[in-house]
């Protein structure tokens, strides 16, 4: 059932990124031939007016077809024939899409149960249940054998020993407890999803740098809440506030990149599967953390789609670009090469990244 709502949920994401390409074309009169949920081999179709609705084999997507987009076609509804700002205005719509989706959903968190948020330790206004949260778990760690996972929630922690709990809902109290405890054996009670487990371990005396006594990054969070009249404000500054961090962390991977380094340290890159599982995941959170995920997905399909690379939104933009300094179309035997390029490289990476995500997995 995860599954499923998982794969339908990314599905309807994509029809939604589509359907902005198919409002604005039918807004500047152009002929839409085929929208399409899912990806071919045909199942069904129906011809509503002008326009082919149609359910697809293959659950990885959706398309819209419109007359004149793919080869330049004759004709006032022909989507080559419109002025360069249209044409421009239909394929940015999808990108947008992703942007408009991301902020909707922030803002519903924001009003409903709130939008999950770390926050810091001296943070106390507005936030209901704040918890201090696993954000990651180190190789050969204490943590790590004692099976303490990315997204555990840490309810208390007790030392049988001397018979003292605490019920950390700051960094600080986790950090100074292990600290102060490290060489005896403790016991931490943690929440994860519906599930109530309790671990042992022992804090290390003498850690490697940046590691700590139990060997885990930890995040305080918490669900911010919004009135319903800010809460859109919120949901737009919070889109807007990932995808300027999301930019700068991919500079900073650019640079890493340029300079030889690799991947900067806990980096993964993830296809398909890696994103479904990962999903996966965050629903056995619970619902406000998967559609939080889920807005931070839709923003980052939004820069992708939006790079000046062919095979998608951006490239198209950077090929009207082109045509408004040239003056003229690109020859469409040129734009067909450099496409089909791209989308060999991309196909290669993507079946490569897969397999790494399928290893990981399993």
């Amino acid at each position: 059932m995860t599954l499923f709502v998982v794969l339908f949920s990314f599905l309807a994401l994509v029809v939604l990124h589509e359907l902005g390409h198919y409002l604005f074309a039918k807004k500047y009169n152009v002929k839409v031939e085929e929208f399409g949920i899912g990806l071919p081999p045909r199942l069904l179709g129906k011809k509503i007016g002008e326009t082919i609705y149609s359910i697809n084999l293959l659950p990885l997507g959706a398309f819209v077809r419109l007359e004149g987009e793919e080869r330049a076609a004759p004709g006032p509804r022909s989507f080559s024939s419109k002025p360069l700002g249209q044409r421009a205005v239909i394929v940015a719509a999808g990108v947008v899409a992703f942007w408009l989706v991301a902020a909707l959903i922030f803002t519903a968190l924001g009003m409903t149960s709130g939008i999950p948020t770390g926050i810091g330790d001296e943070e106390v206004q507005g936030m209901v249940n704040p918890k201090v949260q696993i954000l990651g778990v180190a190789k050969d760690s204490p943590a790590k054998a004692a099976g303490i996972e990315l997204g555990d929630n840490i309810e208390k922690i007790t030392n049988h020993e001397s018979q003292i709990t605490i019920k950390p809902i700051t960094i600080r109290e986790v950090q100074e407890f292990t600290k102060e405890n490290a060489g005896q054996e403790l016991f931490f009670t943690l929440q994860r999803g519906n599930e109530q487990r309790e671990v042992q371990l022992t804090p290390r005396i003498d850690a490697p740098a940046g590691e700590g006594p139990i060997g885990v990054a930890l995040v305080r969070t918490a669900f911010v809440k919004y009135a319903w009249w800010e809460a859109p404000f919120r949901g737009i500054e919070r889109t807007a506030a990932l995808t300027y961090e999301i930019l700068r962390g991919l500079g900073a991977l650019l640079v890493n990149l340029a300079r030889g380094q690799g991947l900067p340290r806990g980096i993964e890159v993830m296809g398909p599967v890696g994103i479904v599982s990962v999903l996966a995941n965050s629903f056995s959170l619970g619902v406000p953390q998967f559609l939080s995920f889920f807005a931070v997905l839709a923003v980052y399909l939004a820069l992708f789609n939006a790079l000046p690379i062919p095979v998608v939104d951006g490239g198209k933009l950077l090929f009207l670009g082109i045509e408004a300094l040239r003056k003229k179309p690109i020859p469409e035997l040129w734009e067909k090469r450099m496409s089909a390029f791209v989308f060999v490289l991309l196909l290669t990476l993507m079946i490569l990244v897969t397999i790494k995500d399928i290893a990981r997995i399993l």
